[in-house]
């Protein structure tokens, strides 16, 4: 039987159970009325690039200092630091710029206090700078912020019209309070409303990637969140990235993934992180939403922020997500093809030590030639190559290649792979060896080339075998091994090394390498059991903030969190983590098993699904599976004897991160020697 519930009366009766106080939940269960099949695209000339702007909430979420003359700073940064010149367009408010409740006309009534000149004027001030403006709503009865402000469900017209008269050009429509409609109902209203109203709006859906929106939105909305909310942290950033990097087929002109917003320039991540998190953004042709301050950034964020060529690569109106090619070991290659016939990868390693990452020009899809030329985006230097791409990448770093066939790849010099085989674990006082390796990628040799090894103040690099050649042809490598000094009572972390290298083109051209490198002064486990929590980390990364000792994650800062407790059972020692989370343990070799009790801690409720891995080296050795609050905690035992590193990962059980609080109980490395 078709359901005589018709669009309009499934609006009109939204709007009656709203303003009447009335129950949604009839509606909730009831299906949309059939229509014709969908265009399968908006047709609107809108985003046919992935829209490049700013947001506050990352920076500022609902706190005093969001108001006007932020926004109309931010506005003026655009123009004066050239970021509007660089292709940064709109200006966007996220939640909180209204006040809790309507108009006696059920308007939309903006904070006289963070807004004293009302929306429009700061729209006009954003339009008179050659700018665009984005607001923000939620398609349900409230916003997200816990100040319960008016959300769209039920009065999408008549805030689509609000929004066009203020002069809006990009809405950002989230998914908080909606009363469980569905959710497909509540997106196309909204897309109907904005099309009313004759101006265009970039449509940006946000309801996290809960109902997959890649599958039906195309027609909808110009970009849909693909996951949960980002957070100023490495771990948030790279489970995001792993969520949306699978959805390529999905993105193209005028219909985006969208990862969410940046986070480059709040201080969570280091600068090598950040350069990954914008590269990341760029080649799965995400939107480039600013998430920081700019009245407070530093020049190093302005010099991420402010890259046109990986900008270009984000904006190529060929429009393709870059797919992955390989991902072993957290080592990655993703290629991006791009409209001019060239092919950008990114080699990004997310792992905490420098690894070499590889591919080739053919696995990029480029036609066989006799060389090409490779392009280092973040460097700005050109080089040529036989058709290896390949290069040493630092830990949580990513290089960014731009390759193509080009008749003047001779000009260029060729192009070389220097790094080192491992990262060195030494004990204060004591030596590692290790190996370098120069390799020339090019057609052409490399002439006089000369490697070296720097440390840090006190440490010294002695060379065993020969640091130069006099020319090291297309392929070959110069290799050189080093013993490495950490000096007595050096204290346990991680300490730099830079690996460098110089040689010559044939045409007289001279090159300088310097790659980043890490050695680690460790503290080996004492003899016998041993809590890991009673133990120093090597490092350690988690989703939401700190790994906890001897208490459960908490959330948000250190020493928050609770006793153990796992389906109402109470641990004294362990380790609480939020997903997703990994902490390594320098072992040496030294011990034989690890041994803990795992599974999502109590303290919120009934939500959380997470899995626990433990990994020896590069090998996983134990897997819980996934686990969830309502199941018991599981015992994970594994061997370890052969591992110099023990690795405790944590992952979201495939559901994304919320609520994924996790602990590792009673967690022992056993019979250490």
């Amino acid at each position: 039987m078709r359901n005589p519930l018709t669009r309009t009366a499934i609006i009109g009766a939204l709007a009656a159970a709203l303003l009447t106080g009335g129950s949604l939940n009839a509606l909730a269960a009831t299906p949309p009325a059939a229509e014709p099949q969908p265009t399968p695209l908006l047709d609107d000339g809108l985003a046919l690039t992935p829209p490049m702007g700013f947001n506050n909430w990352n920076s500022t979420h609902c706190r005093a200092e969001f108001n006007e003359a932020m926004v109309k700073g931010v506005a003026d940064i655009f123009v004066d630091k050239g970021l509007k010149a660089a292709g940064y367009e709109y200006v966007n408010l996220d939640d909180c710029w209204a006040l809790p409740q309507r108009d006696a006309d059920g308007k939309l009534v903006p904070d006289p206090v963070r807004f004293p000149n009302g929306i429009k004027a700061v729209a006009d001030y954003v339009h008179s700078k050659g700018l665009k403006f984005g607001i923000y709503t939620s398609a349900g009865t409230k916003t997200c912020n816990s100040a319960g402000f008016p959300g769209g469900l039920g009065h999408e017209f008549s805030d689509a019209r609000q929004f066009a008269d203020w002069g809006v050009d990009y809405l950002k429509y989230d998914n908080c309070n909606n009363q469980g409609v569905d959710a497909q109902l509540r997106y196309r209203t909204m897309r109907d409303a904005l099309r009313a109203t004759g101006r265009p709006i970039v449509y940006s859906i946000c309801e996290w990637g809960q109902n997959r929106p890649w599958e039906w939105a195309s027609d909808v909305g110009h970009l849909w969140r693909t996951t949960g909310d980002i957070s100023d942290n490495w771990s948030s950033m790279l489970s995001l990235f792993k969520r949306n990097a699978p959805l390529a087929q999905y993105a193209g002109p005028g219909h985006w993934n969208d990862p969410d917003m940046l986070e480059v320039g709040n201080g969570g991540m280091t600068d090598t992180e950040y350069r990954s998190h914008f590269s990341l953004w760029s080649v799965m042709a995400a939107p480039l939403l600013i998430g920081s301050d700019l009245r407070k950034a530093t020049p190093a964020t302005f010099d991420i922020l402010g890259n046109r060529e990986v900008i270009a690569v984000d904006q190529d109106p060929l429009g393709k997500q870059a797919t992955v090619l390989s991902s072993q070991g957290g080592r990655w290659v993703l290629g991006k093809p791009m409209a001019d016939g060239s092919a950008v990868v990114a080699l990004f390693n997310e792992t905490s030590s420098a690894q070499t990452i590889s591919t080739s020009a053919g696995a990029l899809g480029l036609p066989a030639a006799d060389a090409y030329a490779l392009r280092d985006l973040w460097q700005h230097k050109d080089y040529n190559t036989a058709g290896s791409v390949s290069a040493s990448v630092p830990a949580h770093g990513t290089v960014l290649f731009r390759v193509s066939v080009q008749d003047k790849w001779a000009l260029f010099p060729p192009a070389a792979e220097l790094g080192a085989d491992t990262a060195p674990y030494l004990e204060p006082g004591t030596s590692a060896e290790f190996t370098t390796t120069f390799r020339d990628l090019g057609r052409t040799s490399a002439l006089m080339a000369s490697v070296d090894v720097r440390g840090a103040q006190g440490w010294t690099a002695e060379p065993l075998t020969a640091t130069s050649a006099a020319a090291v042809p297309t392929g070959q490598t110069l290799t050189t091994r080093w013993r490495l000094t950490a000096p007595p009572g050096t204290a346990p972390g991680s300490y730099p090394l830079t690996v460098s290298a110089r040689y010559s083109s044939p045409t007289g051209q001279q090159v300088a390498l310097d790659v980043a490198a890490t050695a680690f002064v460790v503290v080996g486990p004492p003899s016998g059991d041993s809590y890991v929590s009673d133990l120093t980390w090597v490092s350690a990364t988690n989703g939401w903030g700190p790994v906890e000792k001897d208490t459960s994650n908490g959330e948000r800062p250190a020493g928050d969190g609770h006793p153990l407790t796992v389906n109402g059972q109470v641990w004294t020692k362990g380790l609480g983590v939020h997903a997703p989370s990994e902490i390594v343990y320098f072992t040496g070799s030294r011990c034989a098993r690890f041994t803990a009790w795992v599974g999502v801690d109590d303290e919120e409720g009934a939500d959380g699904s997470v899995s626990f891995e433990v990994w020896a080296d590069d090998h996983k050795v134990a897997d819980s599976g996934v686990l969830t609050n309502a199941m018991p905690a599981t015992q994970l035992t594994a061997d370890v004897s052969s591992a110099t590193l023990v690795r405790l990962i944590t992952t979201d059980g495939g559901d994304d991160v919320n609520s994924d609080h996790a602990d590792w109980s009673d967690a022992k490395l056993l019979t250490c020697t």
